[in-house]
């Protein structure tokens, strides 16, 4: 057998040199890969952790702030049960002070039970005037929109329009019925009045509005924050 050659002794020293390099190159690839991929990770679990951190915060600073005014709160609506004044204009001699609030703002836009009330509790009481017709409009926002039941309190106020048309005898009836609707529990405002006289009485038509107030819905909701959930 011929002896090896000094030659090929240096090229297998070359190509096992080779040989580990590639695999410290390949063996350095992969922890770089592992470390950066741990590194996304571990940046999506802290923003994950701040999202979270600071809906916390919200709900703690609401949370905060409620539990500051419920003590007010609480003390007002009693100040308003004992209430002389609201108690001395109640609609109904059972009926709690706090009710002649929900009489004048309403939280709902019952339409019937604003023409039932100007039928048979402000109209219908001054005798001597007659009703010739009486007509109660959708609801409507404060810029005369007509509004859907989907308003919250965060809407304002919202008013109900109605046109009546009523006649008396005697013009100091129907003088006596506005100051009866200017005296009413409820605000009414009136926006447009024109008056008549015949042959043998006056007649008044009236168009004007009364206000309601939806009412706010207290409620604890949960919310699921999510790692990539976007604003």
């Amino acid at each position: 057998m011929a002896a090896p050659q000094p030659g090929m002794k240096k090229r297998q020293i070359i190509a096992n040199s080779n040989r580990t390099m590639f695999f410290w190159v390949a063996g350095m690839s992969a922890i770089v890969g592992v470390c950066a991929v741990a590194s996304i990770f571990l940046v999506q679990q802290l923003a994950f952790k701040t999202k979270v951190t600071v809906e916390l915060n919200k709900t703690l600073s609401v949370v905060t702030k409620n539990n500051k005014v419920a003590n007010q709160l609480i003390e007002n609506v009693r100040l308003r049960g004992t209430d002389a004044s609201l108690s001395s204009i109640k609609a109904q001699p059972d009926d709690q002070a706090l009710q002649v609030v929900l009489d004048a703002m309403p939280a709902d836009e019952n339409t019937l039970a604003l023409g039932s009330s100007l039928q048979q509790k402000l109209i219908g009481t001054v005798d001597g005037v007659t009703i010739e017709s009486l007509a109660v409009d959708p609801p409507v926002s404060a810029d005369y929109t007509v509004v859907n039941s989907s308003v919250s309190a965060s809407d304002g106020p919202q008013k109900m329009t109605f046109t009546t048309t009523v006649s008396a005898t005697d013009p100091n009836l129907l003088k006596e019925l506005l100051v009866k609707l200017e005296r009413s529990i409820r605000v009414i405002d009136v926006d447009d009045l024109m008056l008549e006289k015949g042959a043998t009485k006056y007649t008044m038509t009236l168009k004007a509005h009364a206000y309601y107030m939806p009412a706010t819905s207290v409620e604890l909701t949960d919310k699921v924050v999510k790692p990539n959930e976007k604003k």
